[in-house]
């Protein structure tokens, strides 16, 4: 299980110690993440079909928030299937190379959506300052370039931050404070330095976190300007609530994600409600903000239950 290397003694396997060592508490931890689970695959999975089979919305906006919701199943599905199984389970370990695996797909995904928001964003600006070229500007090949360009800069991102962060040496500690595998947490359990892979992860932070964010924030300073210059209250208010869902879903992504990664690691609470926000909350979220807010996505439920219904009768 231990080997020596580099005279140090490199563990092989970690300790994730979860959330809470109460076994009773465990176990009403394991239903409420269970069940938020169970929302989250089926939130975003009637989002998916609603999306697909309804022509109303095969539309540019659509399209993204459909791969908004692929990418939140992706992003839950890489931390709490690991969770649930360890809180039912005494040997609550994983493995080194499981522990950089889960470290890699919360950055690809976690990248990707940011991305993704920011091509939301841009989505948004083009449909109200432009309404008249929207199609022509965002044509099929635009958009689908967008979303394979944000899959690729998020994937060479966590790449660069795993390559470097496998240089990391670990000693006798194997305790991680935390329910899941995430850089900041490995850190105080190096024995090597942990400067280069730091450095790669601040830099990438606020490059393709902070860089994206700005994106979006001058994205919807445009946008504002042009909702203020339209003369009519029921075209400002139409154009308002277009964008009001994904305003609600950037605050959730990066008020949780921008604190976890960026605040000191101290094994504290605050660390772990971050967490549990951003990679367990926000993908269960997200589709009921865009199902609640959305009067073309609640329209499409209703036509597509409606379907079901009829089919079954």
């Amino acid at each position: 299980m231990v080997k020596a290397m580099r005279n140090h003694s490199v563990v092989s396997e970690f300790i994730l110690l979860g959330l809470s060592a109460d076994p009773q508490i465990q176990a009403l931890l394991f239903v409420l993440f269970l069940v938020i689970y169970l929302l989250t695959l089926m939130g975003n999975l009637m989002l998916l079909l609603v999306i697909r089979v309804d022509s109303h919305l095969h539309i540019p906006m659509y399209f993204f928030l459909g791969q908004l919701s692929f990418l939140d199943l992706c992003h839950s599905s890489v931390t709490v299937p690991k969770l649930l199984e360890n809180l039912l389970s005494e040997k609550k370990t994983i493995s080194v190379e499981g522990c950089m695996a889960q470290v890699f797909f919360v950055f690809a995904t976690g990248g990707t959506e940011s991305c993704l928001l920011t091509v939301m964003a841009y989505d948004r600006y083009v449909a109200i300052s432009s309404p008249l070229l929207y199609g022509q500007v965002m044509n099929r090949q635009r958009c689908m370039g967008l979303v394979w360009g944000s899959w690729g800069l998020a994937f060479l991102d966590a790449l660069i931050n795993i390559l470097v962060a496998l240089n990391l040496d670990f000693c006798e500690a194997q305790n991680i404070h935390h329910f899941s595998c995430e850089l900041p947490s490995l850190y105080p359990l190096s024995c090597s330095d942990v400067t280069a892979s730091f450095t790669a992860l601040l830099c990438s932070s606020f490059l393709h976190f902070f860089g994206n964010f700005l994106l979006i924030f001058f994205s919807y300073v445009r946008i504002l300007s042009t909702i203020l210059a339209i003369n009519s209250t029921t075209g400002r208010s139409k154009a308002f609530s277009t964008c009001f869902s994904h305003v609600i879903v950037v605050c959730f992504f990066y008020g949780s994600g921008l604190l976890r990664y960026l605040m000191p690691t101290s094994s504290s609470s605050l660390e772990a409600v971050f967490s549990v926000q951003y990679s367990v909350v926000t993908p269960m979220l997200n589709p009921l903000i865009y199902s609640l807010k959305n009067k073309e996505v609640k329209a499409g439920v209703r036509r597509m239950l409606r379907k079901c219904f009829q089919y079954f009768q």
